[in-house]
């Protein structure tokens, strides 16, 4: 709730950190202290939020949320969900709404996938990098998912 409220502009980060100063009075409202920690309104949805918190959760580095791909001309081509830039890999959450209901009247469920996957294949065109798509199954088995990501992050290198 807090990371939609922050993405619609409902509250701002200041408000939240007035309120947890409030909150600190409380007995029993240490978890307030890991969902401000946690919150940012590029996160876009309850799945998003959901995978963020598990990648927090199990130890991984935090992705960037929303990180924009440009081609080399800086024109914008991409939003992914999340991006790990340092270990070559993005991230993108698929619920069924974005297949079930598509943007526009004269789209298909088949054209949804293709043009999904021709941006995907952009996308690691561009970057070099590898995707990884998530679906709400994975969600619920964290350390097989947050073992997933760990094993498609591109070896870091240190010049000796």
């Amino acid at each position: 709730m807090v990371n939609d409220a922050l993405h619609k502009r409902l509250v701002t980060a200041q408000d939240l950190a007035e309120c947890a100063a409030y909150m600190e009075q409380w007995p029993g409202t240490l978890r307030h202290r890991v969902v401000l920690r946690l919150a940012d309104g590029r996160v876009e949805s309850i799945g998003e939020t959901r995978f963020f918190f598990l990648c927090w959760q199990m130890g991984l580095p935090l992705p960037v949320p929303q990180y924009e791909i440009r081609d080399s001309s800086g024109r914008l081509v991409a939003v992914v969900d999340f991006a790990w830039p340092e270990h070559g890999l993005f991230v993108e959450f698929d619920g069924k709404i974005k297949y079930k209901a598509p943007d526009r009247k004269d789209e298909t469920v088949v054209d949804v996938v293709l043009r999904e996957k021709q941006r995907e294949e952009l996308v690691s065109r561009i970057t070099g990098w590898r995707c990884l798509r998530v679906v709400w199954a994975d969600l619920y088995h964290p350390e097989r998912t947050a073992a997933r990501v760990r094993s498609m992050f591109r070896p870091t290198f240190v010049a000796n």
